[in-house]
């Protein structure tokens, strides 16, 4: 029986019709693992400790970074510089302490996953990386647990269960939908993209509805299901997925397996990035073009060198209105300028030489300990 505290905290959906006591019950003694305390992990662990999940588990190895705070609601200035997955849970313990909470301020690698999805019944990808993606499928494939899938980029944000097995329905995973990572670089995450901040609330919060309805039976869960929203349209739609029988399988079978499997992604033509010391030693020398792939208006401006502006989005220019037979590309963090890279070297094959600033200009500036916003330095 649910004592009177606890029936008072989760009166509202307690009397909702076919949750009851029981769903309630179901909720406090089940586990859940969030990976990722991120856009996509702050609002699904809000809601989730807020619903009575009884033991709710945290794995993250970032710290908070000022950033974050546009979408990552957990946290707020004074959290700069600290551990994510202890922020969130100092938060989480206030909104309710009669729940559980477990905190791992680790990066979820092959080596420790298994060992840590294990202890839990569901798994929430809040992940921002095609590497922890699909180590969360692989091991949530081979150890049969479910888990829930979240994705955010830009305007746009998806929602899925994967590998839940029912009753005429068999499990699909995520390598059913995608059986092989995409390039590095390939698709942008939401540091070179960008990302409207209330999509990770809507979505990660979608995430914890999905947990709600799979524990209590109640609702129709996205089972097999993928579900696409655009904040622009605020179009919403789903498509039915199905076991891919021609997937590539290059997926990890055993746990042995997946202990020695490679999830680190590479890129495609390493050799046309060029290091912070190279790019220094080429800027004083003539026929090079410097061309900042960035949106217009991304800080930090850049004032020390002359240089092109034409946005990733208008790649194309770079064929029409750059003449030198060195270019020399750099964006935030050298993702955007790398795949940007790629794209045009296949295109001009040997006529130019194409390179891509390593780190991008935001390492470039640490290096230099200089920081320049603007005019003000």
């Amino acid at each position: 029986m649910i004592s009177d505290n606890t029936y008072e905290r989760y009166h509202h959906q307690i009397i909702l019709k076919d949750f009851g006591e029981q769903g309630q019950l179901k909720l406090l003694q089940t586990k859940v693992l969030v990976i990722g305390a991120g856009g996509l992990g702050c609002p699904a662990l809000q809601y989730l400790a807020s619903a009575g999940i009884g033991t709710l588990g945290i794995i993250d190895d970032d710290v908070v970074d000022l950033s974050n705070l546009q979408r990552q609601v957990l946290y707020n200035v004074n959290d700069i510089g600290l551990s994510k997955v202890e922020c969130a849970a100092n938060v989480l313990r206030l909104l309710n302490p009669e729940i559980q909470i477990d905190i791992y301020h680790t990066r979820l690698i092959n080596t420790n996953a298994v060992a840590i999805i294990n202890q839990y019944d569901l798994i929430l990808d809040c992940s921002d990386n095609f590497a922890t993606r699909y180590l969360v499928n692989d091991a949530c494939v081979i150890l049969n647990k479910t888990f829930i899938y979240g994705a955010v980029s830009q305007v746009e944000g998806q929602v899925a269960i994967f590998n839940h097995s029912s009753e005429n329905i068999p499990a699909v995973s995520y390598r059913d939908l995608f059986p092989e990572a995409p390039a590095e670089n390939e698709i942008l995450n939401c540091a070179e993209a960008g990302v409207l901040g209330v999509l990770p609330g809507i979505i990660g919060t979608m995430m914890a509805n999905e947990v709600i309805k799979l524990v209590t039976g109640t609702g129709m869960p996205l089972i097999n299901k993928l579900l696409t929203y655009n904040t622009s349209t605020n179009n919403i739609y789903k498509i039915n997925l199905v076991p891919n029988k021609v997937k590539n399988n290059i997926a990890p079978k055993t746990l042995s397996e997946l202990e020695a499997y490679n999830y680190e992604l590479k890129c495609l033509i390493p050799d046309l990035e060029i290091s912070i010391y190279d790019f220094n030693e080429t800027l004083s020398k003539s026929g090079v073009a410097f061309v900042d792939v960035r949106e217009i208006g991304e800080k930090p401006i850049v004032t020390e060198f002359d240089y092109l502006s034409i946005p990733l989005s208008q790649q194309e220019r770079l064929l029409n209105e750059v003449p030198f037979e060195t270019i020399i590309l750099f964006c935030q963090t050298g993702k955007r300028s790398l795949y940007a890279a790629q794209k045009l070297s296949l295109k001009l094959g040997t006529s130019k030489k194409v390179y891509s600033l390593q780190g991008g200009i935001q390492k470039w500036y640490s290096e230099r300990k200089v920081i320049i916003y603007g005019k003000e330095n």
